[in-house]
């Protein structure tokens, strides 16, 4: 795919995404979802990339959806609209989904961990869509916003289950009722963001992050333990997790990583881990039952 809206590059097994409409503070279009899905794709698709940095071009991270269009920008196709209104629609037709909901689910997926550099105003799709990260880090000059409600509109790209999830219901309630924007320093209190940096200590610390991951950590062990922890959240009982890291801990302790983690331990040298996602994840993965819309 020839990316329009997006920058795509690796460097020491390291992957960069930068959303790149910097003219348009970065806001989110149909072509910037279905690119950075592509790009996702990839670095899931390379084992040389062991981990993904997201980050803006220009002064803004993503101002939110493109509405340079007017009101017209919200309105739903007109037969579509038509039954909606009369009733009628089949809601479970694909055709409704949301397209920020699409980016979401394909990050939650993924096997390599993604680390958010929020380096200006992330507003509506532009801080939904950092929800299913790992990490997220913050500029001075990063702003937040979940602004649905001041647009007649609701919560989207599964923000209703992410957000309350990250930061409490309480305080995902309190910035959805009131959809204001606000700044990095109240993120990080309320647990959106990990720290908070000046805007050209950004993403060296995210860099930093990142290749801690690629250097010192078995690329198979982070896939598995990324989707253990992300789908932990909707366990009812420990016992459910208890059985799936059993799992785990037999298939990975009999694995050529786990000579190699013991073996680079006590001669003290970096380890240089074998196995890779694609081919020697364990047999029982995936474990979890296929959900509507994946």
């Amino acid at each position: 795919m020839d990316y329009q809206s997006i920058l795509f590059d690796v460097a020491d097994r390291v992957a960069t995404i930068t959303l790149h409409r910097p003219d348009k503070m970065n806001a989110f279009t149909t072509q910037m979802m279905l690119e950075m899905i592509h790009a996702f794709d990839r670095v899931d698709a390379d084992d040389g990339i062991r981990a993904v940095v997201v980050t803006g071009a220009g002064r803004a991270y993503c101002a939110g959806a493109d509405i340079s269009g007017g009101a017209e920008d919200f309105l739903a196709d007109p037969d579509i609209a038509e039954q909606a209104k009369a009733g009628t629609f089949d809601f479970s037709d694909p055709s409704v989904r949301d397209g920020g909901g699409l980016l979401t689910l394909r990050i939650f997926r993924m096997e390599k961990p993604v680390i958010g550099a929020i380096n200006g105003a992330a507003v509506g799709i532009g801080a939904t869509m950092t929800l299913p990260m790992d990490i997220r880090l913050a500029s001075e000059q990063a702003k937040f916003g979940f602004v649905f409600a001041r647009r007649g509109i609701v919560p989207e790209a599964a923000s209703t289950y992410f957000l309350p999830r990250i930061v409490g219901i309480n305080r995902a309630l309190k910035w959805c009722y009131s959809g204001r924007v606000f700044g990095a320093a109240e993120a990080k209190e309320g647990g959106l963001v990990e720290d908070v940096l000046p805007v050209d200590d950004l993403l060296p610390a995210a860099y930093a992050i990142a290749r801690e991951i690629a250097d010192n950590a078995a690329p198979v062990s982070i896939a598995l333990t990324r989707q253990m922890m992300w789908r932990g959240l909707g366990l009812d009982d420990p016992m459910e997790a208890h059985r799936i890291e059993s799992r785990g801990i037999l298939t990975r302790s009999l694995s050529d990583d786990a000579k190699e983690g013991v073996t680079a331990f006590f001669e003290k040298r970096a380890p240089d881990f074998p196995d890779r996602v694609s081919r020697d994840m364990p047999s029982y993965y995936p474990w979890w039952t296929e959900r509507p819309y994946g």
